[in-house]
């Protein structure tokens, strides 16, 4: 596949447990993971532009009409395929920033695995995928951002104001200062990576280094005892 838009889907598909008797249409969930990991394959072997549903209907081998009860187009079928990555990581976002550690530390892991999430090889094809499909289709674009890159800096906003709350910060502004602190920890890297320019994923010694960085800047504006001396 050379086209960016004939890039492999990025994330492997999961089968869920299988259950046992009758469902609703629609309802049963090893249909859907038969239809899901049919996707997968065709969208991996042909690209997301060169798939159609029939492909889809042939790989999963279950009807048309089956398959429509589940999805209405494969932007569906696509966006189910990366909400399961998005669950796992939002469950380990959850983890990066809980604890009684140093919030510097929590600063650290949570910029440490959106940072390598990011500039990943998986998640740099499906941006590219996502990119490619959003001129005609904006509603695509739109929910991808919505449920991927907005949920996480809400959930990282909410964070912060739990430490405003503690007189950990001093922040104004908790959207901006939560979309900032994500531009910090990838600089350099993520749009390298998303033309090209930077063929091969950031080493871990690298985004340590970013991040790292990103973590003194960010406690040198927002940090609560930094701001208190600024004003001495």
């Amino acid at each position: 596949m050379t086209s960016s838009n004939d890039t492999k889907v990025p994330f492997p598909e999961d089968t869920g447990p299988c259950r046992v008797g009758r469902h609703a249409a629609g309802q049963d969930p090893a249909k859907r993971d038969q239809i899901l990991k049919g996707a997968y394959n065709v969208f991996s072997r042909m690209g997301f532009d060169a798939a159609s549903m029939n492909d889809i209907t042939r790989e999963a081998n279950v009807s048309k009409g089956t398959i429509y009860v589940y999805f209405q187009n494969k932007e569906e079928l696509f966006e189910a395929l990366i909400d399961r990555k998005r669950q796992a990581l939002f469950a380990d976002m959850q983890m990066a920033i809980e604890g009684d550690d140093p919030v510097e530390e929590k600063l650290y892991r949570y910029g440490s695995l959106v940072a390598r999430l990011i500039t990943c090889d998986a998640v740099i094809q499906a941006q590219r995928i996502v990119i490619g499909v959003s001129e005609r289709k904006p509603e695509l674009g739109a929910n991808f951002y919505e449920r991927g890159p907005l949920r996480g800096k809400r959930y990282f906003a909410s964070f912060l104001k739990k430490e405003i709350a503690k007189g950990t910060f001093v922040i104004d502004d908790v959207e901006l200062a939560s979309f900032q602190f994500g531009e910090l920890c990838m600089a350099g890297l993520f749009r390298r990576r998303i033309f090209g320019h930077m063929k091969e994923a950031p080493t871990p010694e690298l985004i340590e280094r970013n991040v790292r960085s990103a973590v003194r800047v960010f406690m040198k504006a927002y940090g609560a005892e930094g701001q208190g001396r600024a004003n001495r």
